[in-house]
């Protein structure tokens, strides 16, 4: 006990690093400067969880995953942003992904790629414009979570457009303390909500740290969400957490079980093989340095498998695309 205790310590610090390492700011500078190294370096180990650069790859890659049975919720990457141009090509990316045959069943992205540091009228006119396109198409929208400051601004934004677009949902974090009383304030009825730990680092203040405790508020929340109504995701890689949601009758109530395209595959396939429904959050874009260390640090022994990618490359080795799933 005390020696597998000591392997999940070790884990836990290391995803905390590998955020420390996203969201500094010189390693992101680098990662954008043209030419960068570091995007050459680390590409191989990228296209692991983001299943394509461009858009026409990504949807035939959808197609593979699809015939395993899985659901899919599509995410176009990037980063925060203040130029309107730039703006309009991320909305214009996601029309032109739900013209699509077919169509994506869910979408997911951030208010900060929608215009959110230019304006938080500007991103809500974006999220309007897209979450109506999708229910034209019947597809739902799940809006993620971002970091601390700005939760405020994704619940405002939920609550504000929820009334008029019954296919809009949104993510919920468990490690925030203020998560408790949120979801009291937020429209859940009906509503697709998705609950994750969160990918960000957060000060002891506002936030737990991973381990028991943290395990124990989710599948809290989750009971409660459910309680209250909600169809509800649990997007989680964590084989704990997912083992004493089954043991509790807890994994039989919810709509699916969601993980991050790349992490985890053989978790995910052995509950679609037990009968779960599962959904596959797949991503595509350039713009992928927050994405890659995020998804490594939800299972850091995943680094030795980057590693291992980055070495698939110069031997020349090529990935099948939905291997493992």
């Amino acid at each position: 006990m005390k020696s597998a205790m000591s392997q999940r310590a070790l884990h836990e610090a290391a995803g905390q690093g590998l955020r420390i390492l996203a969201a500094d700011e010189r390693c992101r500078t680098a990662f954008t400067t043209p030419g960068s190294v570091l995007q050459d370096v680390l590409s191989p180990a990228a296209r692991r969880y983001v299943l394509a650069a461009g858009r026409d790859e990504f949807l035939d890659h959808l197609g593979i995953l699809r015939g395993k049975s899985y659901r899919i919720a599509v995410e176009f990457v990037g980063e925060e942003n203040s130029d309107p141009a730039e703006i309009e090509r991320v909305v214009d990316e996601y029309l032109t992904v739900l013209a699509h045959e077919p169509v994506p069943e869910q979408l997911g992205f951030d208010l900060s790629n929608l215009g959110l540091a230019f304006s938080r009228e500007l991103s809500r006119k974006n999220t309007a414009r897209i979450t109506e396109a999708a229910a034209a198409r019947g597809c739902e929208v799940v809006l993620s979570m971002e970091r601390a400051p700005a939760v405020d601004e994704v619940l405002g934004t939920y609550r504000d457009l929820a009334s008029e677009h019954p296919n809009l949902g949104v993510t919920v974090q468990a490690y925030l303390h203020r998560t408790e009383a949120d979801i009291d304030t937020i429209p859940v009825d009906e509503r697709k909500i998705r609950l994750v730990k969160g990918a960000f680092t957060a000060p002891t203040e506002i936030a737990l740290g991973r381990g028991p405790a943290l395990d124990e508020r989710y599948l809290r929340l989750a009971g409660r969400l459910l309680d209250r109504g909600a169809r509800l995701s649990l997007a989680t890689q964590d084989p704990t957490v997912l083992a004493a949601a089954r043991e509790s009758g807890l994994l039989d109530r919810v709509e699916e079980i969601e993980m991050l395209h790349g992490v985890r595959p053989d978790l995910l396939r052995s509950y679609r093989e037990a009968g779960y429904a599962c959904r596959i959050y797949a991503t595509y874009g350039e713009n992928w340095w927050l994405h890659l260390l995020h998804r490594l640090a939800e299972h850091p022994p995943m680094v030795l498998t980057a590693l291992a990618d980055i070495a698939e490359r110069h031997r020349g080795d090529s990935r099948t695309v939905g291997a493992g799933y």
